[in-house]
């Protein structure tokens, strides 16, 4: 039951990252699906198994992406990759802790 919660979460997750992507082209759509990606996992992530199966590891999972991130980091100019990286980084972390404060409160 856990994979199919999995599987439902992930078909929803990549086409609504393709979809950002399309709105926000290259490292800024990245980094807007990270952002929402650790917000949303932060806040799901106190939530029960089968929960956090569909959201957290199924859905999250398929829209965030660390792979093309650090992609585009390592393409970018070097003037604008530590900002890039930095920035995201720390955001992800900020978000998912705000995700988490939004939940236990």
């Amino acid at each position: 039951m856990t994979a199919l919660l999995v599987i439902l979460g992930a078909a929803v997750g990549a086409p609504t990252r393709l979809l950002v992507s399309r709105a926000v082209a290259g490292a800024r759509g990245t980094l807007v699906v990270n952002l929402l990606g650790s917000l949303l996992l932060g806040a799901v992530s106190g939530l029960g198994a089968s929960a956090y199966a569909l959201l957290g590891v199924g859905f999250c999972g398929a829209l965030t992406t660390f792979s093309t991130f650090a992609v585009e980091v390592v393409r970018m100019p070097r003037r604008d990759a530590v900002g890039h990286a930095v920035l995201s980084v720390a955001g992800c972390l900020l978000a998912c802790a705000v995700g988490l404060g939004l939940t236990r409160a």
